[in-house]
């Protein structure tokens, strides 16, 4: 009689009904393949817009991590939603749960670690697809990284002290940094078909800035990566919730 086959192992975070915050910044913005991959995952997502009076939870207690997208505006804004948003990273530092800040997100992320986000020196920006290099310490943590990645940005941000590099790239050299449990990304993962042609539309006039792809090519790179970093988004996601807010949740319960 054949015996039956013993169930695949079920990863950490399967088990943990908690949402994911998202932090988003314009009353259209979405969290695109991010959110999506999230919800197959099983977490709901709790999306706050802080720039339009959504208030930030003072703990990730009841979160199995945080995620803090893009938008047109600067890390180094005087906005007072742009400082309440930067302040509010100390939270998921301070309780070493999981944080992902993408673009602006990543920059705001830095800023709070002490370095610094400025344009880069010769003007030029990346709007499009541009390739990157993951280092040791980015392999470690996700192998097989796309050759190239989507790009929408004009500043770039330096390394913090304490922080691993996990990817870097020619005119902004820090694509992906570590610190602890949260990371940084200045490339787009999150952006879904309807969003690029939505950004390349709505922001065509970026286009034109030194560097950039022109819109042909930011569809014709999509076809040849796409698939690459899809299946790279997904295995990264998967390794980030399962570090260890359900492990640090049922120890609580268990004292």
């Amino acid at each position: 009689m054949r015996g039956i086959a013993p169930a695949p192992p079920i990863p950490l975070h399967a088990a943990d009904p908690r949402p994911v915050l998202i932090i988003l910044h314009q009353e259209s913005s979405t969290p695109g393949r991010v959110g999506n991959a999230l919800r197959l995952l099983g977490h709901p997502l709790d999306i706050r817009r802080p720039r339009f009076g959504d208030p930030l939870p003072e703990s990730l207690d009841d979160y199995a991590g945080a995620a803090m997208f893009g938008g047109p505006m600067s890390a180094n804004d005087p906005d007072d939603y742009v400082r309440r948003e930067i302040d509010w990273i100390s939270v998921p530092l301070k309780e070493d749960r999981p944080f992902l800040g993408i673009c602006l997100g990543a920059q705001m992320l830095a800023i709070q670690l002490g370095a610094t986000v400025a344009p880069h020196p010769q003007g030029r920006a990346q709007i499009g697809y541009y390739p990157i290099r993951p280092t040791a310490a980015g392999l470690a943590v996700c192998a097989d990284w796309p050759d190239h990645v989507y790009h929408w940005h004009r500043e770039g941000f330096g390394l913090p002290a304490g922080a691993e590099l996990l990817a870097e790239g020619s005119d902004f050299p820090v694509e992906a940094l570590r610190y602890g449990h949260s990371y940084g990304f200045q490339f787009h993962p999150d952006v879904t078909t309807a969003m690029m042609h939505r950004w390349t539309t709505r922001g065509h006039e970026r286009l034109a800035l030194p560097g950039a792809r022109p819109r042909g090519d930011h569809f014709a790179y999509r076809a040849l990566h796409d698939v690459a970093e899809r299946a790279w988004l997904k295995h990264f996601l998967d390794g980030w919730l399962a570090q260890m807010p359900l492990v640090a949740a049922m120890r609580e319960a268990a004292e």
